[in-house]
């Protein structure tokens, strides 16, 4: 132990408390334990270390420099108290193992992070275990951690196909413990499709293939079409057609009332996919908030700002969205497809909006930088201000708190064949749009 180290409370529970003082418990640490913060347990040592509630440590006023938080905790709230006792250095801790865990600075992911109560493991790896299963977009934000998720679960062998050359290839690094077949091809060409479909055989096929940035996907909307659309729609025929036992899209709180035109193409597919079950195969979509930290979101465009020491832009001072971890998410996703019996829009719970400019501020505090600013740019080509995740309020629950279905929307599957063949040939794109999503209403600000 070194005691000219930092005086450090931890806080977690007893067993991780434990886990913390042992891996701290060095000559080298950086570290002084003076207590641990636990509201279940009083009068109790672990390592020599007294055990408060924080009420109890509050009143005590011991000195403190530094904290240490079990991950898992409700970090946001303790960063508020620990900032009232001007405890300014915060680290997290994770990983935890035979040897100690791992600490890290805390970070806005761990100040966003939720923690689903009702998340189960059981039912995902029931829905997993010994699968073959075709991952869409598989180097992606969203697709590569599905990939990992289905190995954690003991998958049998994943199909990943993507596009990108060098996504597909980071992603084959990462995946490592389960057979994996690398298919580099683009959702749009059937032809080709077809192939991997006849020669793996998938049983569960996970959809999250797309173009999602919004402003792009209005400078190339004939492109956008293409991809999302008839991509989705290739993909979802080629499942029916090859006898995949469960289909599993992935979809966005943009395709609710959507204001651009990726949000629209999203919508059709939700539609596309609602109006093809019946057919031998279960298909259901799941749609959900922004993820922390994705390609192309604000998390890293603002961490390489700060780096820079440049100031922090934002589009709007009331923009809000809804913000989930990224393996949270892909852990829901599978939970809901695990229960989805075909038809299903499963919307997974996001907790409250957070405003972007109190997450600009936050990471500002994070970094120490004093000299960064916030700066308006203004909303950008079909940017909303706020995302909904319901159509309308008509809901309905299932055994879990965190995931609910939207109400199902009828629309002839062979109708919405020939109007998404109308819109690939049409002059006005927009307006082809709104006649199969008549709640989009385009603002191209």
């Amino acid at each position: 132990m070194n005691v000219d180290g930092k005086s450090t409370i931890i806080i977690a529970s007893i067993d991780k408390a434990n886990t913390i003082l042992r891996t701290i418990n060095t000559k080298e640490s950086d570290y002084y334990p003076v207590a641990i913060i636990n509201d279940r347990y009083k009068n109790m040592k672990i390592n020599g270390v007294d055990v408060f509630s924080f009420e109890e440590f509050k009143h005590l006023n011991i000195q403190c420099e530094a904290a240490i938080v079990d991950v898992s905790m409700e970090i946001a709230s303790v960063y508020q108290k620990l900032h009232e006792l001007s405890i300014t250095t915060i680290k997290v801790a994770s990983d935890y193992g035979d040897y100690g865990a791992s600490i890290h600075d805390i970070s806005v992911e761990d100040l966003l992070a939720r923690h689903p109560q009702d998340l189960d493991k059981t039912k995902i790896s029931a829905f997993i275990k010994d699968k073959t299963i075709l991952i869409s977009g598989a180097g992606g934000s969203i697709g590569s951690e599905i990939c990992r998720q289905c190995e954690k679960f003991g998958a049998k062998k994943l199909i990943m196909l993507d596009h990108s050359e060098y996504n597909l290839y980071a992603i084959s690094e990462e995946i490592k413990k389960i057979p994996t077949v690398l298919v580099m091809q683009n959702i749009v060409d059937k032809e080709l499709l077809e192939q991997t479909f006849k020669t793996h055989d998938p049983e569960i096929v996970i959809h999250a293939a797309a173009y999602k940035h919004v402003p792009l996907v209005e400078a190339n909307i004939s492109e956008a079409i293409l991809n999302n659309v008839v991509g989705t729609q290739n993909i979802i025929d080629l499942s029916i057609q090859y006898k995949v036992k469960k289909f599993v899209m992935i979809s966005t709180d943009k395709a609710v009332r959507p204001t651009n035109v990726m949000g629209a193409t999203k919508r059709i597919c939700e539609l596309y996919a609602q109006n093809s079950n019946g057919f031998g195969t279960d298909i259901v979509a799941v749609r959900f908030g922004n993820v922390l930290g994705s390609s192309g979101s604000v998390i890293p465009k603002f961490k390489a700002q700060i780096e820079k020491g440049e100031n922090i832009t934002v589009t709007h001072p009331d923009i809000t969205r809804y913000f989930m971890l990224i393996p949270e998410a892909c852990e829901l996703v599978l939970q809901a497809a695990s229960i989805g019996s075909g038809g299903e829009i499963f919307i997974l719970d996001m907790g409250e909006p957070i405003k972007i400019v109190d997450l600009a501020q936050k990471m500002i505090e994070l970094s120490g930088k004093k000299n960064i600013q916030i700066k308006f740019t203004g909303l950008r080509p079909g940017e909303k201000l706020y995302e909904e995740l319901l159509l309308d309020e008509s809901e309905s629950k299932t055994q879990y708190e965190s995931i609910t279905v939207a109400a199902p929307t009828y629309y002839e599957r062979k109708k919405l064949t020939q109007d998404i063949q109308e819109l690939l040939h049409s002059d006005d794109m927009l307006k082809k749009l709104k006649m199969i999503v008549p709640e989009f209403h385009h603002q191209p600000n």
